[in-house]
């Protein structure tokens, strides 16, 4: 996609003692919670958050994900977390870049892929709904 940063959207966590694991790193799993924050962010952006979303008629369920741990992240560490919308078309695919604020390096990356689902038919849509569309400028 041309201008990334347009459909780009960074926020700031503050990792948890809530977030680690016994090992005192963070747990695996809450990296597709954070992502999902950065997503949040990037949808809220473009006014289609998940309030708009049911109010359009479709649903977005995750249908593929994928966690790259580079680096590990303990508590109280800060990041910065980028969510980035790379596809639209027939389906939404975003990528993901988590960097420590403090040293700028990278410690993780990944993606999700997303589908709009009909709320009201519970089908799979094979074109990217106008509404969403219409929301990011596209």
């Amino acid at each position: 996609m041309k201008n990334n940063d347009k459909y780009s959207s960074t926020i700031e966590y503050t990792t948890s003692f809530h977030d680690t694991d016994a090992m005192g790193v963070v747990w695996h799993g809450n990296y597709l919670k954070f992502f999902e924050k950065a997503r949040e962010a990037l949808f809220k952006k473009f006014n289609y958050g998940y309030k708009q979303m049911i109010e359009s008629g479709y649903l977005w369920p995750i249908v593929d994900a994928r966690v790259k741990y580079i680096a590990p992240t303990i508590a109280e560490q800060a990041l910065q977390i980028t969510a980035t919308l790379k596809e639209y078309e027939h389906r939404i695919k975003i990528n993901y870049t988590i960097i420590d604020s403090l040293t700028g390096k990278k410690t993780t990356s990944g993606y999700t892929i997303q589908v709009a689902v009909s709320a009201t038919t519970q089908e799979m849509s094979f074109v990217t709904p106008s509404i969403f569309l219409k929301h990011f400028g596209l």
